[in-house]
């Protein structure tokens, strides 16, 4: 990776975090009314940055959001992930490369044998932890003392929720459900081309067979490898 590359990763990276920080410090403050399409819309918006700082973690596990600089990527992932409800880098780091070296099998952690339900339970089980749910009590009491309960729960605790689902069904179930090809090494498929809706919906990771195949690609340049893809065909 270029060292433009390198920087261009980093500013992408610190773009989602101070965004997602920025518009919720907003949100938490926004003195809203019922009814109304904002609010709906700001929790959509909110989602989709939670996802962004999953996303950014996950691409600082595979070293690419820095790759010359090994303590500024994992500061960086390690960041993104605390973010999103306290979750460990550390802990994280391990499960995600067992996960690419035992795709789609008993051993790896994103895996289930199971219908969407129960495949999601075991998702959620495997990453989210009890201290986890202490901490966000714990923040989430303190923080109602200066700030609206309806605000708390709207814009910081419900997008994340959404946003693990979201991580989920568009990161782990689709590309990994049912049966894979025989030649398909990385038991992942992606869906069509579509890069706005590829985007919105998962950062790109709905082209998750171009992300087994070449993790090193950090997310924003995961769309080119879709298209490499289907010039081949």
């Amino acid at each position: 990776m270029s060292s433009s590359t390198s920087h261009k990763g980093v500013a992408i990276a610190l773009l989602i975090i101070f965004s997602w920080f920025g518009i919720l410090i907003s949100l938490l403050l926004w003195q809203f009314s019922w009814p109304g399409f904002t609010v709906p819309l700001a929790v959509l918006l909110m989602t989709h940055l939670y996802t962004g700082l999953f996303i950014t973690a996950h691409d600082a596990m595979h070293g690419v959001v820095s790759p010359p600089k090994p303590g500024l990527n994992r500061a960086i992932g390690s960041i993104a992930a605390f973010l999103f409800a306290f979750n460990s880098y550390k802990k994280l780091l391990p499960k995600h490369h067992e996960h690419h070296k035992y795709v789609a099998t008993e051993k790896d952690p994103d895996y289930a044998s199971k219908g969407f339900l129960g495949w999601y339970l075991k998702f959620v089980k495997e990453y989210v932890s009890w201290w986890q749910i202490l901490y966000m009590a714990i923040t989430f009491n303190i923080l109602k003392l200066f700030l609206p309960t309806e605000n708390l729960i709207l814009f910081w605790i419900l997008p994340s929720l959404l946003a693990t689902l979201q991580l989920f069904y568009f990161g782990t179930y689709l590309p990994h459900r049912g049966e894979h090809e025989a030649d398909n090494v990385h038991k992942a498929r992606s869906q069509r081309k579509n890069h706005i809706w590829a985007f919105i919906s998962c950062y790109f990771f709905g082209y998750h067979y171009e992300h087994h195949n070449m993790p090193w690609v950090p997310w924003w340049q995961l769309y080119k490898q879709k298209e490499l893809a289907e010039g081949k065909r």
